[in-house]
């Protein structure tokens, strides 16, 4: 993967907004920077937050990381990554050091507060430099999927290839109607609220990336716009509010809190009002139409070709060849997708994420990143690049005191190296019955 792809998957909320977009946009990435960081209330978190100043900080950077694997991280003295919305990162979260312990960043209190059954263990890594503030967006990763595929597509069989093309392709024919009233609306033609959110959730069944889409639309919404004392409290210690888009996937969706699946996220209209206005009430009136206005802009910057004209593109009746001139971004989300519930995805993991992995990882280590963090916002996700070569990593199991600070009580012997977890330690896994996690078994191939 070239320099240029990984850079347009990374954001830097520090700085000028610079991805390049479609033209015929009614609302530029300007234009939407400005309005979320200077038209919300909790805009400023964007520039100013707890992840950018410890990156930036030139300081040793805190981390925690909840697992079940102890006993295997001692014998092998060897932590590795994993794939996720951190590419290729051990996933974390923020510790702010207190001088009575290490404080958790919010997400890290949720995790403790629900993963009871795993250890918890607390990394210092030690920088070369200050850190530059990037993170990396999946959402924007569209273009590096579809490059992995392209490079390793003959690793899969002649069948299995046609196969997920077709399946690819018929995502997109049945999603077209749908697909190209998102264009229509980012570039100004926007239809009625509750007929966009009502066809947008029927879609998603059809094609799930656009409820991971749909889901960080209303979890940004939420963490930008919400005024209530638990947010404020928050917001004081530098922290956009977790619990929000925690309440906001587990009302959408049943059995979410087993398995964390944003390609089942589809409230319609009448249930995303119902959920908002349970979760904080004067949000729910503008909602929709926010939706409308966001998620509209969103796909048609990740999903076309930037050098297209998004007022006059069109999606309906496109084969597989048409779609990666056209919309590289979102054909590579829907391959990456479709390969997860291959049969022989199991075989094939390592050579098509590794190659991902290992070129991500010269990425960061170029750009001085041993620390990145989810860079679809600054929520507090921030992992750790087991490539980087500059930095040192000490490592302890901890134990939370009754204040919530965690409190290193083992050191531990062990380093981060440049390989992936294994598939059955990630979201990716497969059942007992040998299906994708989430997802049914795909049918026999033609």
């Amino acid at each position: 993967m070239l320099h240029a792809e990984w850079d347009y998957a990374h954001t830097d909320y520090t700085a000028a907004a610079r991805h390049p977009a479609p033209s015929g946009l009614t609302e530029s990435e300007a234009d939407w920077r400005s309005y979320l960081e200077h038209g919300t209330p909790n805009g400023w978190l964007l520039r100013d937050n707890s992840i950018t100043q410890a990156l930036t900080s030139g300081q040793p950077v805190h981390l925690m990381h909840t697992t079940v694997a102890l006993d295997a991280i001692r014998r092998s003295g060897q932590l590795y990554a994993s794939t996720g919305c951190l590419m290729a990162a051990l996933y974390c979260a923020l510790l702010t050091p207190e001088p009575a312990g290490l404080r958790p960043h919010n997400l890290g209190t949720y995790l403790l507060e629900t993963k009871k059954h795993t250890r918890t263990l607390v990394f210092e890594i030690t920088p070369d430099a200050p850190i530059p503030p990037k993170g990396v967006d999946y959402l924007r990763a569209g273009p590096i999927h579809l490059e992995a595929y392209l490079a390793h597509r003959h690793f899969l069989t002649p069948a299995e290839d046609a196969h997920m093309r077709r399946a690819v392709e018929d995502q997109v024919r049945a999603a077209a109607p749908v697909l190209d009233a998102l264009l229509a609306a980012a570039a100004g033609r926007h239809a009625p609220d509750t007929e966009f959110i009502d066809q947008l959730a029927a879609t998603v069944p059809v094609m799930p990336f656009l409820g991971y889409l749909y889901f960080e639309v209303l979890s940004e919404y939420l963490l930008l716009h919400s005024v209530t004392a638990e947010t404020k409290a928050y917001a004081v210690a530098g922290e956009m509010n977790n619990r929000l888009y925690k309440r906001l996937a587990f009302s959408a969706v049943q059995g979410m809190g087993q398995l964390f699946d944003l390609g089942r996220f589809a409230p319609r209209h009448g249930q995303l009002l119902h959920i908002i206005g349970q979760i904080e009430p004067e949000l729910a009136s503008d909602v929709a139409r926010y939706t409308q206005r966001r998620l509209s802009h969103l796909f048609a910057c990740i999903a076309l070709d930037p050098s297209l004209d998004a007022s006059s593109a069109a999606l309906s009746n496109m084969g597989f060849d048409e779609l990666t001139a056209t919309a590289p971004g979102l054909l590579g989300h829907l391959v990456f997708r479709q390969m997860r519930i291959m049969d022989r995805y199991p075989q094939l993991y390592l050579c098509i994420e590794e190659a991902k992995a290992l070129s991500v990882w010269s990425y960061w280590n170029r750009q001085g990143i041993p620390t990145p963090y989810n860079g679809t916002l600054p929520k507090g996700e921030i992992g750790i690049n087991t490539a980087y070569p500059r930095s040192t990593c000490r490592a302890w199991v901890a134990e939370a005191c009754e204040r919530g600070l965690l409190h290193p009580t083992e050191e531990l012997h062990v380093a981060p190296v440049p390989r992936l977890a294994d598939l059955s330690l990630t979201a990716m896994r497969r059942d007992d019955s040998g299906r994708a996690i989430g997802h049914p078994r795909q049918p026999e191939l033609r």
